[in-house]
């Protein structure tokens, strides 16, 4: 507000003493939407969960999972910041000397502090039990599609340290012939030995011409098949391994994919959830400011 000074003839300008932004209608909005925001995931996680199954033809896929979770993330978002918002501009006091484009800008801005709030109030303070819930539901249905995968792969980890010795030991006293097993402890000395020849292989990605060598004697001997049947039978199992590996490979690919996308959509629906609480809050300023006149001409028509 200004006005003219008569002495001067300059404009002064008269600041207010009232700050322009209304912390009490913001707060209001900021926890509404944070609590719209923890319902909201909790029934969406209720609802996921019913999707995943330990049986393939009943479960839903990772890819699919992932797509109806960023979904419902953006509906949580859309949801509870325009509640939130639409609140803020409601409850505030009307401002009176102020351009109708102000009051527009001042609107908007107050939803997007209160959207920014109830983000921290949720990330801060609920982030633990929020992050955790919305992820029970990715972590089963990764542990469905490459449960196989992911067990191999920690096995394979887990072994790797006890059995790197023993393998080295092995190849130091392994004989020039294997004998053919003929007692129990033999049968299962010979079968330790492979088992680590194969897991060194898995762990390296490699297996050594003499370790392959030594495994068409070993199954030769044991099985009594010819030296090429035998060589038939290690190719047959080796290939057999190649393809779990590139399938695991393949589930680990996919679970990476799917939680990147979510990631993505996760702050993609974010600002979704700025915009739309901005809007809101314009639009519940709009309707305050309109029914306020609308009752107050009404009023007046009584009175006169």
């Amino acid at each position: 507000m200004s006005f003219t000074d008569i002495n001067s003839g300059t404009d002064t300008t008269v600041e207010s003493s009232s700050s322009a932004v209304s912390w009490g209608p913001i707060v209001a909005g900021s926890v509404t939407a944070a609590a719209a925001s923890v319902l909201l995931t909790l029934l969406g996680s209720g609802l996921g969960l019913t999707i995943v199954s330990p049986w393939a033809s009943q479960s839903a896929s990772l890819t699919t999972f992932a797509v109806s979770t960023a979904i419902w993330l953006i509906l949580i978002q859309w949801l509870s910041s325009g509640l939130g918002g639409y609140l803020t501009g409601r409850l505030r006091t009307k401002w009176t000397g102020v351009h109708t484009n102000e009051v527009y800008f001042r609107d908007t801005a107050h939803g997007f502090i209160a959207w920014a709030l109830a983000t921290l109030f949720v990330a801060a303070l609920l982030g633990s039990a929020v992050t955790s819930t919305i992820s029970t539901g990715v972590k089963a249905a990764s542990s469905v599609v490459s449960g196989t995968a992911n067990a191999t792969a920690s096995a394979a980890g887990a072994a790797a340290n006890d059995t790197s010795v023993s393998y080295f030991v092995d190849s130091l006293l392994r004989p020039a012939t294997p004998a053919t097993a003929t007692s129990p402890d033999s049968a299962s000395q010979a079968a330790g030995e492979v088992s680590r020849i194969l897991l060194n292989a898995a762990t390296t990605g490699t297996l050594p011409p003499d370790d392959r060598n030594y495994l068409d004697q070993v199954v030769a001997s044991r099985t009594g098949l010819s030296e090429a049947d035998a060589k038939a039978r290690v190719d047959a199992v080796l290939a057999r391994a190649d393809e779990a590996k590139k399938a695991a490979a393949e589930a680990a690919d996919k679970a990476r994919k799917a939680g990147a996308t979510a990631a993505f959509m996760a702050a993609f629906s974010l600002l979704i959830g700025a915009f739309i609480a901005s809007v809101a809050a314009a639009l519940g300023g709009h309707h305050r400011d309109t029914d306020e006149e609308t009752n107050l001409a009404a009023t007046n028509k009584a009175y006169k």
